[in-house]
């Protein structure tokens, strides 16, 4: 639904995106990357504010700069902001509404449809000037879903926002997600974006790192030992254990909670795979199992670094 072939984009001698080019399909993709890495560069070519230097965007088959035509079935919510303050929320989303073209006669209920999926009906009539953060990013999400478009944009959504309102907004993208809307969602709140999607663009210096399922990326990168924490109340069997095990180089009790134990295995799968075997043949007892390096932050953390 979205393609980048060899894309780039300078600004005078400046290289913001450097020959990109990847696919994005239909559900949820993250787009990750330090301050400086080129995802505000990537975000404004999709939505065509701005033009490729060299290389191509396509937005459903279609050139998305200067194009009403992809802009009509393209919702996007920016990190900033320069709403009219002296708007009401509902009238803010009316006005997106008239600009993406829904006719007079459907507005007023595609409006208030969208304005109660972000659980802002209370506070619609209000003026936009006393709304906080987060109230101000859920009438940004529903100005960006109100037409129902197929590609949604959203630049750090859940910033400003509170725990209940991180988890609304991410129960909607999740939902419009199932239902095959293409959906870029650019943060650096990494726990959260986790809970959304395991697919991920990783950029850094302008360029594409990484492109797909965090899981199978972090199990490419093969110079970084996997860590394995487990607590058992018999910590130094169960390290003596650990260090007889083919798949694990080194194996460490922690100063501080002395029941935890952490390895480094080059082969998490054949550590896995022999670790139930081995502890029952032992007769000790782990009380609690946790990878540190298989989530989202270590995934970015080895890429950006190395």
């Amino acid at each position: 639904m979205i393609t980048l072939e060899r894309a780039s984009r300078w600004y005078g001698q400046v290289v913001a995106l450097n020959d990109v080019s990847c696919t994005v399909n239909a559900g949820i993709t993250a787009l990750l990357g330090p301050n400086g890495a080129g995802k505000s560069s990537l975000l404004k070519l999709v939505t065509g504010q701005i033009r490729t230097t060299t290389g191509t965007v396509r937005v459903l088959n279609l050139s998305p700069f200067a194009n009403p035509a992809v802009y009509k079935r393209l919702g996007y919510c920016p990190e900033l902001e320069s709403a009219y303050e002296e708007q009401t929320g509902r009238q803010f989303v009316t006005f997106m509404a008239a600009l993406a073209g829904i006719p007079t006669s459907e507005r007023s209920s595609r409006v208030a449809a969208a304005i109660e999926k972000v659980a802002m009906t209370a506070a619609a009539d209000r003026k936009m000037g006393g709304y906080s953060k987060g109230m101000r990013q859920r009438i940004k999400v529903a100005q960006a879903i109100v037409h129902d478009p197929e590609v949604l944009i959203l630049d750090e959504p859940l910033n400003g926002l509170d725990p209940v309102g991180r988890r609304d907004i991410g129960n909607i993208l999740l939902e419009l997600g199932a239902v095959g809307k293409c959906i870029v969602i650019s943060s650096h709140i990494l726990h959260e974006v986790e809970h959304l999607t395991r697919n991920i663009l990783l950029l850094h210096k302008g360029r594409l790192l990484a492109q797909g399922d965090i899981y199978a990326i972090r199990a490419l990168i093969d110079k970084h030992p996997h860590k394995v924490q487990l607590e058992c109340e018999k910590s130094r069997q169960l390290a003596q254990t650990l260090v007889g095990m083919e798949s694990v180089v080194s194996v460490r009790i922690d100063r501080d909670n002395r029941s935890l134990v952490e390895i480094e295995t080059p082969t998490p799968d054949k550590f896995y795979a022999d670790l139930p075997g081995i502890v029952d043949r032992d007769g000790l007892e782990i009380s609690a199992f946790h990878s540190p390096d298989n989530n989202l932050e270590a995934v970015f953390n080895y890429l950006v670094q190395s």
